[in-house]
């Protein structure tokens, strides 16, 4: 289970750079999300959302066997 509230040097990090990080693009990370095997981003305002850097850290370390469930 993930801890609901971000770790002090836990930053929040845009599309381009989990694109630039991960070498996915954007289509494919958002199926990835819809498949459960991306984590999926928060929402950060009305019309912005971003990814935790330290789940896209976590996902690069084994994304064959990474499952948001």
């Amino acid at each position: 289970m993930r801890n609901a509230t971000l770790p002090v040097n836990d930053r929040i990090i845009r599309l381009p750079t989990v694109v630039d990080r991960t070498g996915l693009s954007r289509a494919t990370i958002y199926r990835k999300i819809q498949k459960g095997t991306f984590p999926k981003q928060i929402q950060i305002s009305l019309r912005c959302s971003g990814w935790r850097e330290s789940e896209i850290t976590e996902w690069m370390q084994n994304p064959i066997f990474f499952s948001t469930s």
